[in-house]
C-alpha cells in the first residue's frame, strides 16, 4: 500500500483549475519528484498535500486513511521552504530544536547533535544562523524538518534560491540524506537536474495536470509527448514523416536534443548552416536539412562554419526519443 495516496484532486482559484484530477501515490521510504514549469501547480499540490490549500475535489490518504479533512498541524508531515524560513535571532541548535521543543520531545540535546552530524555541519550549534552561508542555512532548514521524525517530508523548491554549483552539491546531500534516514518525501521543483539527482520517480505536471510519472530514466529519455518532450530540453520535435528522414523505423513522432544533431565532414546527410553560437566546446547551430526544416545543433570546436554553406550532418541516437 502506499504510504500517501493523492486521488483526483483539484484545486482552483477564481475558478481557475490551478491543479486539475492529480492522481499519484508515494511508497513507503520513496522520495517523489513533482517537476514543472512555473505555474505548473506543482507547487500547490504540495500545499494541498499539507493541508494549507482546500480542495475542491478529489481526496488525501495516508496508508489507506482519508486526512483530506484533517488540520495541518494534525498530519505528522514537515514542510521545507525555498527560504527554510529559520529564526534569525536564534542559534543553529535552537532552530533545529524548536520542533522537539513544541511536542516535548525527550533527548533534544543528543537529537539535535545527531542531525548536525547527519547534515555535514558538526559543532555548528551555537553558531548564530546569519552566520551562515546560503548552502548552510538550508541544511540547518532541512535538519530542523527532520527533527521530529515527520511521518511525510514535503520539500518546495528548497535549492532554487542557490547558486547552480552550490544546488548540485547539495542536491547530491539531500538524497543521501533522505535515503539514510528512510524519510518518505515529495520534492517540488522546476530544475530537472535536481528532480533526476534526488528523486526515485519524478512526476511532470504542466498546466495543473500530471503529464508522465517514472524514474529519471524513464522520464528523460522517454517523453510522453512534444511539450513534455521541450520542456525537458528536446529542441526539435518532428511529426511522423519528417522523423523517419531521421529514424527509419519511426512510426510516430520524435524529438532531438541539440546535441543529438551533429555537424561533421563524413556524414551523407547534407543540410545548409543557417546560424552560429560560439560556445566553450564549439558551437550550438541551426542547421536547414531537406524534407526536415531547420534544427538545432552542435559542431566540434575545429569544425569551419560558414553560414550559408553545406555542411554533413550526423543524429546521435541518445539525443532522440521516440514519442508515444
Amino acid at each position: 500500500m502506499d504510504a500517501l495516496g493523492i486521488d483526483g484532486v483539484g484545486v482552483s482559484f477564481d475558478g481557475v483549475p490551478a491543479v486539475d484530477g492529480v492522481t499519484l501515490g508515494v511508497a513507503p521510504g520513496e522520495v517523489l519528484g513533482i517537476l514543472g514549469p512555473s505555474g505548473s501547480g506543482k507547487s500547490t499540490l504540495l500545499r494541498a498535500v499539507a493541508g494549507l490549500e482546500r480542495l475542491g475535489s478529489g481526496s488525501v490518504s495516508w496508508h489507506g486513511d482519508d486526512i483530506t479533512a484533517l488540520a495541518v498541524h494534525r498530519r505528522g508531515f514537515a514542510l521545507m521552504f525555498q527560504d527554510g524560513q529559520l529564526f534569525p535571532h536564534r542559534t543553529v541548535a535552537q532552530n533545529i530544536a524548536y520542533p522537539l521543543r513544541i511536542t516535548r520531545a525527550s533527548g533534544q540535546a543528543e537529537r539535535v547533535v545527531d542531525l548536525l552530524d547527519l547534515v555535514g555541519l558538526p559543532g555548528f550549534g551555537e553558531r548564530r544562523v546569519t552566520e551562515l552561508s546560503g548552502g548552510e542555512q538550508q541544511r540547518v532548514a532541512l535538519a530542523r524538518s527532520l527533527a521530529g521524525k515527520p511521518r511525510l517530508l514535503l520539500l518546495d523548491e528548497p535549492l532554487s534560491s542557490l547558486d547552480r554549483e552550490l544546488r548540485e552539491r547539495l542536491a547530491g546531500d539531500l538524497r543521501r540524506i533522505l535515503v539514510a534516514t528512510g524519510t518518505t518525501a515529495v520534492f517540488v521543483t522546476h530544475d530537472q537536474d535536481e528532480a533526476f539527482a534526488v528523486s526515485d520517480r519524478v512526476a511532470v505536471m504542466m498546466r495543473g495536470r500530471l503529464e508522465q510519472v517514472g524514474t529519471p530514466a524513464e522520464v528523460w529519455r522517454r517523453p510522453v509527448n512534444a511539450a513534455v518532450a521541450r520542456f525537458l530540453g528536446y529542441t526539435t520535435v518532428l511529426d511522423p514523416d519528417r522523423a523517419r528522414l531521421v529514424v527509419p523505423e519511426a512510426t510516430g513522432a520524435i524529438a532531438l536534443r541539440a546535441a543529438a544533431v551533429v555537424v561533421t565532414d563524413d556524414a551523407s546527410v547534407r543540410g545548409t548552416l543557417v546560424s552560429s553560437t560560439p560556445a566553450v566546446d564549439g558551437a550550438r547551430v541551426r542547421v536547414l536539412l531537406d524534407g526536415i526544416g531547420e534544427v538545432d545543433g552542435v559542431a566540434g570546436p575545429r569544425h569551419p562554419l560558414v553560414v550559408g554553406s553545406a555542411v554533413g550532418v550526423r543524429f546521435d541516437p541518445a539525443g532522440i526519443a521516440v514519442l508515444p
